[in-house]
């Protein structure tokens, strides 16, 4: 029972766009073809505070990452997508949150998915984003102390793993996290061996701030989830459950960039005293909430562009009913409406 129970956990984990939304190319005028050359991603913009990487992770695999830059950044964030995208679906979404929380933001692509080679699995993921990491660190000089991890659905797995393994992050982020594989399946009380992203036995060992997001009627990874996890941090901030928010529109909510904006300004408030803690600050925070009154840069529908690359399964809808939030469509049209009845696309 437990090993089918795995392989059906494990076979429905997975779901990259087929085919892959993107391509990787030497860019023109990038010195040539060589590996020294400029990769570019023709199916998007052109852009000089892109770059497009290729990384060699320990497992073998090369994935492709992009790196956006902020002329006035004061934080990078590592961004862990969801499940049926890959980055030629992202990236709008990447450029607008580098723009809006004014940060560096690098994301990447699991094995398997987009132009990264090899196959989907638990273990290329985690060797993915440590691949992200060390890049983060060795190209671009990034210091944990100024590092964000933010994981969406499934990406909540290799970012809770890698976070459990980084004792100075300056922050993490988690939008619509699981609290493991089999628990998205069935409401397990405890953890089998063969689970997979086990982030419920993990999220103790976070030592920064945590942010969740979640939607209150996601109807692919419960609520729950997310106020577990919450529960079970070390470190709480002042969490954000989207009132009526699904699994893959809550960028659409007004309330959800403002949040986050929040989240990481009160993070980059600490670097202001040579010795304040983290959670001093991030405490202080929490108390003033009601200080914000009503920030100009908010994330209103007007403010995305007009076809938005939503995390996990993004392409939505554009919106109908000015007044609120419409329910967004899973962007992967080869994910059947059987497979997310079923809760087994996250």
């Amino acid at each position: 029972m437990g090993g089918v129970t795995s392989s059906i956990a494990a076979k429905f984990a997975f779901f990259p766009p087929t085919p892959p939304s993107y391509t990787v190319v030497a860019a023109e005028n990038g010195g040539g073809g060589g590996s020294g050359g400029r990769l570019s991603i023709p199916e998007v913009p052109m852009r000089d505070d892109v770059d497009v990487l290729k990384l060699r992770t320990r497992r073998g695999n090369d994935i492709v990452a992009v790196h956006v830059k902020h002329p006035r950044a004061t934080a990078t964030l590592l961004y862990s997508h969801g499940n049926a995208a890959d980055l030629g679906q992202m990236f709008e979404l990447f450029v607008e949150l580098s723009n809006r929380l004014r940060i560096n933001l690098m994301g990447y692509d699991y094995s398997g998915y987009g132009q990264s080679t090899g196959k989907a699995s638990e273990c290329n993921t985690y060797a993915d984003i440590d691949a992200a990491y060390n890049c983060l660190k060795e190209q671009y000089g990034v210091k944990d102390e100024q590092l964000i991890l933010y994981g969406q659905s499934v990406g909540s797995g290799p970012t809770v793993d890698l976070a459990s393994r980084l004792p100075n992050l300056r922050g993490v982020v988690l939008h619509s996290p699981i609290l493991s594989g089999m628990r998205v399946l069935y409401p397990v009380k405890k953890t089998y061996w063969f689970d997979i992203y086990k982030n419920i036995d993990k999220i103790g060992m976070v030592n920064c701030p945590v942010l969740v997001i979640h939607g209150t009627a996601d109807e692919v990874v419960d609520c729950s989830h997310g106020k577990q996890l919450w529960e079970l941090c070390k470190e709480k901030y002042e969490p954000l459950w989207v009132s009526g928010g699904g699994h893959c529109n809550l960028e659409l909510y007004p309330e959800f960039i403002k949040h986050l904006k929040k989240f990481v300004l009160a993070l980059g408030k600490p670097k202001a005293s040579s010795n304040g803690s983290k959670k001093t600050a991030v405490e202080s925070e929490n108390q003033n909430k009601q200080s914000d009154g009503g920030s100009s840069d908010t994330f209103e529908l007007g403010d995305l562009p007009e076809v938005s690359r939503n995390s996990l399964d993004s392409r939505l809808e554009k919106s109908k009913k000015p007044n609120k939030p419409e329910k967004s469509r899973m962007s992967t049209d080869r994910v059947d409406r059987f497979r997310r009845r079923k809760g087994l696309v996250w």
